[in-house]
């Protein structure tokens, strides 16, 4: 019997502006990178919050600076963050983050360094953040509908398998959950390389199809043919792919296509950290194909939830987001059992359907939602990465 997703809930947090959050994190977010040390240091003076620190901020102009806004004022929006308490060097730019921030009614401090220094910078920020701990830990949470959530998704490592069993068990998740409500996410601009025609058809309306077709020709016009090769064998497929069997591209772009199931369209197309702005339903985002630098990116665009199908296997985790492992490679479930949240090998053996195993992946995402902790989270995986456009003034 087929099972009903119309009306499953999940026990999560409602956010100051309507949305569900499936983590309750207090986070120290530095505006740049040289603000890293003084984040770090109010982590380790309080309890239950998390510095994210990273290695942009500075020096930033045009796209590059408002990309980098985008996934700062994104990460510290993000439904599974409570509080935040935002450190910078110079006011100006820590004052743009922190107001995009409040926009979603969050709690929000920001301090920064100059003509304070890291001493009572850190002194200061301390105590805010202790005050949002207490705040955020008596938060309560509510029932909320399943189909609320923001799920996202990319594969990593992919091999034969991945096209077989783990990308299409997202597929079948997101066909059964997207038309309930949900909020869906793929993207990896590279690795759609040889099936383009194949993504713009799965468009909605030929408006989100020609917005797709842009982005993929911006990027071989300005990465691929600018530096005159159209070889991608230096890092697609990478060597992690090769050795699982993949042998093209175009190998590669048939499987990962395979995440957006069978019946599903997305509505829409969107830049890196771009939130969804045209309801529920499934959207493109243009990412690298980079497992941390896509999943911050998602993260930052809203989504609470990450879904990774993996072949050869891929550890990467997030700091705010929970990441889903899913495989079906029979030994990567011998060698690397510990990063698997979600096993599919018996697509291969012919003991599980892919209906099934997307019932699993589903039932692993409300699990996921009530608080269990994924592999990823439970390994300390805490990948964080910028996506910069071009180089530093």
């Amino acid at each position: 019997m087929a099972l009903d997703f119309s009306n499953q809930t999940v026990n999560a947090w409602r956010r100051e502006n309507g949305r569900v959050g499936v983590r309750n994190h207090v986070v120290i977010l530095p505006v740049d990178d040289i603000s890293n040390a003084a984040c770090e240091a109010v982590a380790n003076n309080v309890k239950g919050t998390m510095a994210i620190p990273h290695a942009y901020g500075r020096l930033q102009f045009g796209e590059d600076l408002e990309l980098h806004f985008r996934t700062m004022i994104g990460t510290g929006a993000n439904p599974n963050v409570a509080a935040v308490v935002v450190i910078g060097i110079e006011p100006e730019w820590t004052k743009v983050i922190a107001d995009g921030i409040r926009e979603t009614g969050k709690p929000v401090a920001e301090f920064s360094i100059e003509q304070n220094g890291d001493f009572e910078t850190i002194r200061a920020a301390s105590w805010k953040a202790k005050e949002y701990v207490h705040w955020a830990t008596e938060l309560q949470k509510d029932v909320c509908q399943l189909s609320e959530l923001w799920v996202s998704t990319k594969c990593g490592e992919s091999d034969t398998t991945t096209g077989l069993s783990s990308c299409p068990t997202v597929g079948n998740m997101y066909d059964k959950l997207l038309p309930h409500g949900l909020y869906g996410c793929f993207g990896e601009t590279s690795e759609i390389t040889g099936a383009e025609h194949i993504c713009k058809a799965r468009a909605a309306t030929p408006e989100a199809g020609k917005k797709f077709m842009q982005i993929f020709e911006a990027y071989q016009n300005d990465v691929i043919f600018a530096h005159q090769t159209d070889d991608l064998s230096d890092s697609q497929p990478t060597k992690g792919n090769i050795l699982g069997g993949l042998t093209t591209i175009e190998e590669k772009a048939l499987g990962n296509l395979e995440k957006i199931g069978r019946t599903s369209t997305y509505i829409d197309a969107m830049g890196p950290a771009e939130a969804p702005q045209k309801g529920p339903g499934l959207y493109y985002m243009d990412t690298s194909s980079a497992a941390a630098e896509c999943v911050t990116l998602m993260a930052a665009a809203g989504y609470v939830i990450h879904t990774f199908p993996t072949g050869q296997g891929n550890v990467v985790g997030n700091p705010i987001v929970p990441v889903i492992k899913i495989s079906g490679n029979p030994r990567t479930l011998r060698t690397m059992s510990e990063h698997i949240d979600v096993d599919v090998t018996g697509i291969l053996t012919r003991e599980m359907t892919i209906d099934e195993a997307g019932d699993s992946l589903i039932e692993m995402i409300k699990r996921t939602a009530n608080g269990r902790a994924t592999a990823a989270e439970a390994l300390g995986h805490v990948e964080f990465s910028m996506t910069k456009l071009y180089r530093s003034a």
